[in-house]
């Protein structure tokens, strides 16, 4: 038996580990997957197991299905490349003036449309307007990675961790900004703040007072219109308490239907440019979380998670926080928030605690490029633009800019009771 779990462990450790290097550029679904199968046709889990963790992941995959179409309907249309270009027109030749307009973008497209619709779509467009303003890219292309995790938790809507962390039955939209409206704009205005002190000598550089401007497109307009509808219908919803996936599909599926008829376009063509190969990832890593936790050993750190809350409520809120924000940055936030997620389903902690694991496991992911799915989407994002930003490079920002938006987010949600 204990050679049995052993093998769980080692087959689960370095799938992650397959996922987060992606040695000889495989993709990281191909890893995920692989791992799942592994643990099915090695014996070591029933099939019967491996289908219901992915079957656990249905609200989720939905969720993702709805925000990259609509992503994906934004971007083919000229969207977010319209607000790039209208970025670097307002900054009138300023650097720094630029940098803020491309971060409150980043805020805005993360809270309504998900982190890695900024790591996905709105990247390429600020690194095309960089180029065109004759910018140093990097403080920008930063400012799109660490608001993408940075503003993962205004709204529910805003991370597909949130929906992992809290097993899709996320807390009604009025108690949920109770717990995190000041958090997140501890994270945002502190994350803000010290990414522009590092960059500061890059930001006094001068860019491009102007650039051609952008006239947004028939498709354009529909897909800004079909957004803000959207965003109304997702806060609704989660205001009534009611589960996103579904409604964010069919959403997504109508916005593209309806935009690619206005532009005379296949809603095919759509389809092909997503990657929807994150969808395999994540029901991959479904199945391996359930695997470790037929090892006991989620078993065990829910108990210690249950012991520390009611020993200590503040500070186990504390501790966890911080733990699975540092852990997320060494396994992924994605397999550490399901992990998180099953613990909590055993121990029932306290509210605050649960709300502090939501925060280290949304904004941890900013100390390391390979801690969040954004942040790697981002990595690959910035590759095909031409740049690159090694590990220590994106350490050197993320070591100062992370703990430093950690302390004060968690401090903001413990501060609240």
């Amino acid at each position: 038996m204990m050679f049995h779990h052993e093998a769980i462990w080692a087959i689960a450790a370095l799938t992650t580990a397959g996922v987060i290097i992606r040695p000889f550029r495989i993709a990281e679904w191909v890893w995920a997957v692989t791992g799942a199968a592994l643990l099915v046709v090695m014996g070591l889990i029933p099939v019967s197991m491996a289908g219901a963790g992915i079957l656990k992941g249905g609200d989720v995959y939905l969720f993702l299905i709805g925000m990259m179409l609509l992503s994906e309907t934004a971007r083919a249309n000229g969207l977010f490349d319209w607000i790039a270009t209208s970025a670097v027109n307002h900054a009138a030749g300023s650097t720094s003036r630029l940098f803020t307009l491309v971060y409150l973008a980043g805020v805005v497209v993360t809270t309504f449309m998900s982190n890695d619709a900024t790591a996905v779509v709105l990247t390429p467009a600020v690194l095309a307007v960089a180029t065109k303003a004759k910018a140093d890219p990097l403080p920008l292309l930063f400012a799109c990675a660490l608001i993408a995790n940075a503003a993962s938790f205004v709204l529910p809507v805003s991370n597909p961790a949130n929906l992992v962390l809290y097993d899709g039955a996320l807390p009604a939209l009025g108690s949920w900004m109770a717990s995190f409206a000041l958090p997140s704009l501890m994270a945002i205005v502190t994350t803000y703040l010290v990414l522009r002190l590092i960059e500061r000598k890059h930001l006094r550089q001068a860019c491009a007072s102007q650039v051609e401007p952008m006239r947004l497109t028939v498709g354009g307009r529909a897909a800004l219109a079909g957004i803000v509808l959207t965003a109304v219908l997702l806060v609704t919803i989660s205001a009534f308490d009611r589960p996103l996936g579904l409604p964010t599909a069919l959403a997504g599926v109508a916005m593209a239907l309806a935009v690619s008829v206005l532009a005379r376009r296949s809603p095919l063509t759509l389809v092909k440019e997503i990657s929807w190969g994150v969808l395999p990832l994540v029901a991959g890593l479904f199945v391996l979380v359930e695997a470790i936790d037929s090892t006991g050993l989620i078993g065990e750190i829910a108990q210690i998670l249950k012991r520390a809350a009611q020993s200590d409520p503040t500070a186990a809120a504390l501790g966890s926080g911080s733990l699975l924000a540092f852990i997320s940055n060494l396994m992924n936030n994605l397999p550490a928030g399901l992990i998180a997620s099953e613990a909590v389903v055993q121990a029932h902690p306290p509210r605050l605690v649960v709300d502090n694991l939501l925060i280290g496991v949304d904004l941890g992911p900013n100390l390391s490029v390979t801690g969040s799915l954004a942040t790697i989407l981002w990595l690959q994002v910035i590759r095909r633009g031409g740049e690159d930003v090694g590990f220590l490079q994106f350490l050197k920002i993320g070591a100062v800019a992370m703990p430093v938006a950690l302390v004060t987010a968690l401090g903001a949600r413990l501060l609240m009771g």
